[in-house]
């Protein structure tokens, strides 16, 4: 039954343990093709939509719109047109069969690490176990590596991957000597070092695109390629009412305003991600953090770094991927790259596009990882 493809509930995030099928997109017989979106799933995190990861037809829906179940639950089948009906209903029972004896226990995931370094303890989860150069993954502004939740399980089914909290951020160190973000791609630059890894695959998101940037020139041995989402460093124009909105918040109501211009769509914001960032936010040490940073990064309101014009100097493959409706960091800082970055602005999508367009996102990234190889 090879031919015969499952396609379950997936496990976005570290603590996801279960999701509510919201909205079939697809129909019993159906053809999709790969990265067709198939589903939207509601989770106590985000709402999203579920891109197919197989090509063929829709044989079998197995949880109804409005159920909630946990991760790795059969949702639907997906198989050639020609399988008899027969073979899909074995498949399922299988499945199930397999599920009920085995549990579906998740206690094998892979789970976050503190590793010291010259700049303080620093918080990274490392998935996938693949030969060759990793995948880095650098979150932006006021983010943790819960961000890249939507990207992750894709690029570690080919990649080994690390997501790293920025100091300041997530559950790495809050003691920050120097915020710049120079100063920052010093800190990535030393948990390397502490990794033990030469060289790897960045992917920076905003702030982090910035500290990509500055990794990639000041100690361009360390980066084998270079993507670049909605990064810090292309222009000056940043949204300040959002820098200092997110510091300022405290409340529910409050966050929940600020956190809705990262999306395009506004409904992507969930009660859960809001008490999230709050419970982040009254951690000791994360308001001077973030304060620290705003005030060296982008002072008055503007971005205190440009490196346009040393894109030239960057001797492997670099691509910048921009939401058309970024309310952060305007698209238009995307025009009029120099050669041969690559540069994609995608419809539909705001600052966070690679969690809204995260099929095609993670198609680029792949795209550009080969290109490196």
């Amino acid at each position: 039954m090879s031919e015969i493809h499952a396609i379950t509930m997936p496990k976005w995030g570290m603590e996801m343990t279960e999701g509510t099928v919201a909205a079939w997109l697809v129909r019993e017989g159906s053809e999709v093709s790969t990265s067709d979106e198939i589903v939207e799933i509601e989770t106590t995190k985000i709402t999203n939509v579920y891109e197919s990861p197989v090509s063929g037809f829709v044989r079998r829906i197995t949880v109804p719109e409005g159920q909630t179940v946990p991760i790795t639950t059969l949702i639907a089948v997906v198989a050639p047109a020609e399988v008899p009906d027969s073979d899909i209903d074995a498949f399922v029972e299988d499945y199930v069969t397999a599920g009920q004896a085995s549990g579906r226990e998740d206690d094998d995931r892979p789970r976050a690490q503190t590793i010291d370094t010259g700049t303080g303890p620093l918080r990274y989860l490392k998935t996938g176990d693949a030969p060759g150069t990793p995948v880095l993954l650098l979150h932006g502004f006021g983010g943790d590596l819960n961000s890249w939740m939507f990207n992750q399980p894709a690029l570690s089914a080919r990649h080994t991957v690390l997501e790293l909290d920025l100091p300041g951020h997530g559950e790495s160190t809050k003691q920050i000597d120097q915020a710049s973000v120079t100063a920052l791609s010093q800190a990535v630059d030393a948990f390397l070092e502490a990794m033990g890894i030469a060289s790897a695959h960045i992917v920076g998101h905003s702030l982090g695109g910035g500290c990509a940037l500055s990794l990639g020139l000041d100690q361009p041995g360390r980066t084998a390629s270079l993507t670049l989402i909605c990064p810090v460093g292309l222009g000056r124009e940043i949204n300040e009412t959002y820098v200092t909105g997110f510091i300022a918040a405290n409340r529910r109501k409050e966050m929940k305003a600020v956190l809705t211009d990262l999306f395009a769509d506004a409904n992507a914001v969930t009660r859960d991600m809001v008490n999230d960032v709050l419970k982040y936010k009254r951690i000791d040490g994360v308001e001077e953090a973030l304060n620290a940073i705003a005030q060296e990064a982008f002072p008055g309101g503007v971005q205190s770094v440009s490196f346009r014009d040393r894109l030239t100097e960057l001797s492997v493959p670099v691509q910048v991927i921009w939401g058309d409706a970024d309310r952060i960091l305007p698209s238009s800082h995307a025009a009029n790259l120099p050669e041969p970055v690559s540069v994609h602005v995608i419809d539909g999508a705001g600052h966070m596009v690679h969690m809204e367009k995260a099929a095609e996102v993670n198609a680029l990234i792949e795209e550009n990882l080969a290109a490196a190889a």
